[in-house]
């Protein structure tokens, strides 16, 4: 990891939803702990990775980053000045170094502008006029994301998925970021065109020394393109390393479960089969987790410690620096997961 100082840095960063009932007066009776203390940093051109299951809150801390939703709690800093309360005005001047890869290309483009008004749309609220004219820049950007500039003129509907999941880079691209956040840029798109997208971002990282927050649930694709791994589980961070050392020495046991369900080909059967944890149970509600650590319920490690205590996500031993671990019994390095059932989800709750 650099010395130097973060582009982005994110402390305590919760974000909690208030859930409101009761007749005829509504009033709230609880909160959604949609993301609950977390800590990361993102340094100038690096690449960091978000994964989880479905619901654990990586689609929501990539708002939050971008400011487009309010946090509860927590600090966000961005080159050093504190953005997580900031107003209109004072966001202004960082907007357009900070974008986002929405999820959805469908719902993410407006179906009645033309591209060039969706990618020039960025410039003209900023009011940025490039040399030669916003035109001359949108087809410039087309082109840099591998679509033809006479497109210009023509409207979404015209477009595949993941010719639209191209126009909506263009459009991260128009204002020059330091920094893009990718909401899941390629889960809705067919599998023949995935690694078309994730290539593209790759090469525009490379060549515009762009920093990303890659959220995915594709464990291979965040692999592929992120230098350092952040994984969440129910609004929290067990665990963050770099791409190698988490992938090759994954220490808390949910990690060491998700990367034992990703399918892995094989040529013959002479080698040893790799062994698969089978996690049972659902996902707690975000509405009332688990005391102490939220992974407790499903884990096979799970003790009186666990539920009374939440771990901290700091360094175990042995392990490379920076490659931080919440979990109070961590998996031995270098151990090949044995197939194991987690203890029933209700025998702690």
């Amino acid at each position: 990891m650099s010395n130097t100082s973060p582009l982005l840095d994110v402390k305590g960063l919760t974000k909690h939803f208030p859930v409101m009932g009761g007749f005829p007066i509504k009033r709230k009776i609880g909160a959604v702990q949609a993301v609950d203390g977390l800590d990361f940093q993102v340094h100038a051109g690096e690449s960091l990775g978000l994964v989880g299951e479905s619901g654990c809150g990586k689609s929501t801390t990539g708002r939050l980053i971008t400011r487009l939703l309010e946090p509860t709690a927590g600090t966000i800093s961005y080159q050093g000045q504190d953005i997580t309360h900031a107003n209109r005005k004072q966001l202004a001047p960082v907007r357009s170094e900070i974008q986002m890869i929405f999820q959805d290309p469908y719902a993410s483009l407006n179906p009645r502008h033309t591209v060039g008004k969706i990618i020039s749309g960025p410039m003209e609220i900023n009011g940025i006029e490039p040399q030669g004219g916003r035109e001359k820049r949108v087809r410039e950007l087309l082109e840099i994301v591998g679509l033809n500039p006479e497109h210009y003129n023509r409207f979404p509907h015209e477009f595949s998925g993941g010719q639209r999941q191209r126009i909506g880079v263009a459009r991260a691209l128009a204002l020059e970021p330091k920094l893009i956040v990718a909401d899941e840029p390629v889960s809705a798109l067919d599998v023949s065109i995935q690694a078309q997208v994730v290539n593209l971002l790759q090469q525009v990282q490379r060549d515009l020394g762009i920093a990303f927050v890659f959220i995915a649930h594709d464990l291979a694709v965040v692999r592929h393109f992120s230098q350092r791994v952040a994984v969440m589980y129910l609004g929290k961070i067990v665990e963050i390393a770099d791409r190698e050392d988490l992938y090759g020495n994954p220490r808390h046991p949910y990690t060491r479960a998700l990367l034992s369900a990703v399918p892995e080909a094989t040529v013959d059967d002479d080698g040893p089969a790799r062994e698969r944890i089978r996690l049972t149970g659902d996902v707690p509600s975000p509405i009332n987790p688990p005391s102490g650590c939220r992974f407790r319920t499903r884990c096979w490690k799970a003790t009186d410690k666990c539920a009374s205590e939440a771990p901290p996500l700091v360094q175990v031993d042995g392990n490379k620096p920076g490659h931080l671990t919440a979990c109070h019994y961590p998996e031995t390095e270098g151990t090949v997961p044995a197939p194991r059932l987690a203890k029933d989800p209700q025998a702690a709750a």
